[in-house]
């Protein structure tokens, strides 16, 4: 052990989040390090920790300009915690703020720190806009000039080209297709249909409109720039409605704007401690973190499905736990597209995958849909790639301390890169 002698147990205290919004809407004008500042300072206040030092803040975006590569420790600067406070970034793809909260529980667990914060953002409305790498050499070759016609001549080579914006885009390099053409494969190769995938969507609608009229967000979600709720819910969806929308990746396809993750804008954190430093600041303890696993697959070579991974570290993850599939009372599966979750839930009850490629000696079965994302997913919500993992978090540990007889949670995020993040909560 690098520190304790012993495994302490990494305690939840709370998380906050801004609204999530649709890129190009009500954040249009914020930045990251703007956006997860707010989340910071929202957890701040909430748990009243201003002037504290925290032993680690741990977060990261994926999409993010190149001033920003001390991200996290500036927005501590401006959280309100004392400056002393460290601040780490992290980029696991989708998965970045899952990861950074295992992070921060490890280094609780290890007792390096007693209480840290753990969260991610993403903003697709204030991209780093770059030039095209020609232009790049050229302008690089001016520079190293020693003369004057050394320095100038590189420019008698400027065209027109040089000035085509370079924009980020969800794309593998690897394949050279985008994460929804890649799940258009998995959703072919597991004949996933295109009615079972709006229904999960419509379902997801439904059930944040739903959270959102009970109030169970109010004291997750404070508001920001105007915004006090996601913008995406759609409380009237339909699967007649969503039936009627035209692929998106494909011509023949099944993935559309309606049952896939919209390009969002959006932060969120999460505090966690042991249970000792809480108690001594009468702050709850929402639930426990215990177990964490990270996995990548070969998808590369066309040998297994991009956003496949989960499949393979949930079960490695169980097997840690000594506990089934079915051992859980809530289901948190990040739906980065409703064909995605169909995949990895028709994967887990395939006796033969099961056995043939997690090497299991049987399939690890089916889970009650109706304990799956209950207050609805990122199909609704929106999907802020690194913000994710820790609204997920949040929401997960409400919902265990909120339902007296539960006692367990899954959270399963898939990654680009051919990668997953996967975690589970204990009451």
């Amino acid at each position: 052990m690098l520190v304790g002698s012993q495994v302490r147990r990494v305690a939840i205290v709370g998380s906050v989040r801004i609204p999530f919004a649709r890129s190009y809407s009500a954040y249009a004008s914020a930045s990251n390090q703007d956006m997860l500042t707010a989340a910071f300072r929202a957890v701040v206040e909430r748990y009243r920790l201003q002037g504290l030092r925290l032993g680690d803040v741990a977060a990261g975006a994926v999409i993010k300009h190149s001033k920003d590569y001390n991200l996290v420790r500036e927005c501590v600067l401006s959280s309100g915690l004392d400056p002393q406070t460290p601040g780490l970034d992290m980029q696991r793809a989708c998965g970045t703020s899952l990861e950074a909260a295992i992070d921060i529980g490890n280094k609780i667990a290890l007792g390096q720190i007693e209480v840290g914060m753990a969260g991610g953002t993403d903003t697709v409305s204030d991209p780093p806009v770059v030039f095209p790498r020609s232009y790049q050499q050229l302008m690089l070759r001016s520079y190293r000039g020693r003369s004057a016609w050394q320095r100038l001549s590189p420019w008698f080579a400027l065209r027109p080209k040089h000035f085509k914006p370079v924009l980020p885009a969800v794309i593998e390099p690897r394949t050279g297709l985008s994460m929804g053409q890649s799940t258009e494969l998995m959703a072919k190769r597991w004949q996933i249909g295109r009615a079972e995938q709006d229904q999960l969507a419509c379902d997801s609608h439904l059930k944040a409109a739903a959270a959102w009229r009970e109030g169970f967000y109010d004291d997750l979600v404070v508001e920001y720039l105007g915004l006090k709720s996601d913008n995406n819910i759609r409380p009237d969806s339909t699967v007649e409605k969503l039936a009627k929308l035209k692929p998106s990746f494909a011509a023949d396809g099944t993935l559309t704007a309606g049952n896939s993750t919209p390009l969002t804008d959006g932060a969120s954190a999460v505090l966690l401690s042991t249970p000792e430093w809480a108690a001594a600041r009468n702050l709850p303890v929402l639930a426990y973190l215990r177990y964490g696993k990270a996995w990548a697959v070969d998808f590369a070579s066309g040998k297994e499905g991009l956003l496949m991974a989960p499949a393979y570290a949930v079960p490695a993850m169980l097997k840690d736990a000594g506990i089934t599939l079915q051992d859980f009372d809530y289901y948190e599966i990040h739906e980065a597209f409703a064909a995605q979750v169909l995949c990895t839930l028709k994967a887990w009850e395939s006796p033969e995958y099961c056995r043939d490629t997690l090497g299991l000696p049987g399939a690890l079965g089916s889970i009650d849909r109706s304990k799956l994302n209950v207050k609805g997913g990122s199909v609704a919500i929106g999907h802020p790639f690194a913000a994710t993992g820790t609204r997920i978090v949040g929401t997960l540990a409400k919902l265990l301390a909120g339902n007296s007889g539960a006692r367990r949670g899954l959270i399963s995020v898939c990654a680009a890169g051919g990668m997953g993040v996967t975690a589970i909560l204990e009451r």
